[in-house]
C-alpha cells in the first residue's frame, strides 16, 4: 500500500557547547553545535516518519528552519513510492524549483534546508525497507544506485554509464567488503583532544583517556598562530606515540602562501592530511597546496557545496582525501 507524506515540522535545536569551548577551531572560536531537524509525517499504519537534519553551529539555525519551512511543502501529498521510483528526480525537484533554486542555486542556506528534506526521505525509505540506510544502499544493485544520482554538469567527466561500469567491476567482491566492514568496522578518528580552545593540559589528558579507550586516530586543529600549532602538535605527538595517526585541521583559516609555509614546519610532527586548509571555494590554491606540501594529503569537503565544486576538485589534483558532507551537499 503507498505511503503519503502527509505533513512536516521543523526543528531548531541547539547545545551549549561553546561553554566548555568543545568544537572550538581557529575559526569557529564558541560555537554551539546546532540542528535543523525535520521530521516527515506518513499515514502509514505503522506511524512510520521520516527524520533529517542538517548541522548548524549556533546563531542562524532558524534561518535554516524557515528555509525548510519554504521546501518541503514541495513534496507534501506526494506518495514515498514515487520519490524513490526516480531519486535523481525526487532531488531535481528539491533543488530545481524555479523560485526557490534562485537562492542558490545547490548552494547556501537553502540547500542545507534541502539536505534536511532530503535526508528525512532516505531515513523513511529505509524504514520501509527495514534496513539500516547503509545496507539499503549496499542491496542496491549497480542500476538502481547508480539511477539514485543527478549526473547534470558532471557528465563531461563522468557519464551513467562510467559509474555503471565502476560499480559492476567491483560488484564481485562487494559481499568480501561487506562482511570485512561488519567484522572489522571502518576505522574512525577523534578530534576530542585537538579542540583548539582546550589547554594544553586538556589535550594531554584527552590524549591519554582516548588512547585508553583503544583509539588510534587523533585529529588537532590548528591555525591559531604558528607558536600554537608547533606546541600543540608537539604535545600531541608525544602522547599519541610514533604509531599512531595524526591528521591536522586548520578550518579555511590560512592563505594559501600562508598554508604552504605553515605546514613546512608541522610536516616535522608527520601529519597524514591538513583538512581545509584554505577557502573551500579556492579549488586552484588548494591544488597548490596539495603540490607544495606533498607527500602529505590535503583533504576538504565539509564546506564544498555541491557536485560540481567536486568535480573540479578531484580535475585539478588538489585534494587526496574527500570528505563529503551529506548536510552540505543538499543530502
Amino acid at each position: 500500500m503507498p505511503i503519503t507524506l502527509t505533513g512536516f515540522k521543523a526543528y531548531d535545536i541547539r547545545f551549549p557547547t561553546s561553554r566548555s569551548l568543545a568544537g572550538s577551531d581557529a575559526m569557529n572560536h564558541a560555537p554551539d553545535y546546532s540542528a535543523a531537524y525535520v521530521i516527515l509525517y506518513t499515514d502509514s499504519p505503522q506511524g512510520l516518519a521520516g527524520h533529517g537534519l542538517t548541522f548548524t553551529i549556533g546563531r542562524g539555525t532558524e534561518i535554516c528552519v524557515a528555509a525548510i519551512n519554504a521546501c518541503a511543502p514541495l513534496i507534501i501529498g506526494r506518495t514515498l513510492e514515487s520519490l524513490t521510483a526516480d531519486m535523481a528526480q525526487f532531488w531535481r525537484v528539491m533543488t530545481g524549483d524555479s523560485q526557490l533554486r534562485w537562492l542558490g542555486p545547490e548552494k547556501g542556506i537553502i540547500h542545507l534546508a534541502t539536505a534536511a528534506v532530503v535526508n528525512a526521505v532516505w531515513d523513511l525509505y529505509a524504514k520501509v525497507e527495514n534496513k539500516p540506510l547503509w545496507k539499503l544502499l549496499v542491496d542496491m544493485p549497480p542500476e538502481q544506485l547508480v539511477s539514485c544520482i543527478d549526473f547534470r554538469y558532471i557528465s563531461n567527466v563522468l557519464t551513467p554509464a562510467d559509474a555503471l561500469d565502476l560499480l559492476r567491476r567491483q560488484a564481485p567482491t562487494k559481499a568480501q567488503r561487506e562482511a570485512e566492514m561488519l567484522e572489522q568496522g571502518f576505522p574512525a578518528y577523534t578530534t576530542g583532544a585537538g579542540w583548539s580552545g582546550y589547554s594544553d593540559e586538556q589535550m594531554r589528558l584527552y590524549c591519554r583517556e582516548a588512547r585508553a579507550n583503544g583509539w588510534q586516530h587523533f585529529k588537532l586543529k590548528v591555525g591559531l598562530s604558528l607558536e600554537d600549532d608547533l606546541r600543540r602538535a608537539s604535545i600531541m605527538r608525544t602522547e599519541i606515540g610514533a604509531e599512531s595517526t595524526l591528521m591536522l585541521d586548520a578550518n579555511q583559516v590560512w592563505e594559501v602562501n600562508e598554508a604552504i609555509v605553515i605546514m613546512q614546519r608541522l610536516a616535522a610532527f608527520d601529519p597524514l592530511w591538513i583538512e581545509e586548509p584554505t577557502s573551500p571555494d579556492d579549488i586552484l590554491g588548494h591544488a597548490a597546496i596539495a603540490r607544495a606540501v606533498a607527500p602529505i594529503r590535503v583533504a576538504t569537503g565539509e564546506h564544498v557545496q555541491n557536485r560540481i565544486i567536486f568535480k573540479q576538485l578531484f580535475q585539478a589534483n588538489a585534494i587526496g582525501i574527500c570528505q563529503i558532507d551529506a548536510c552540505r551537499v543538499g543530502g
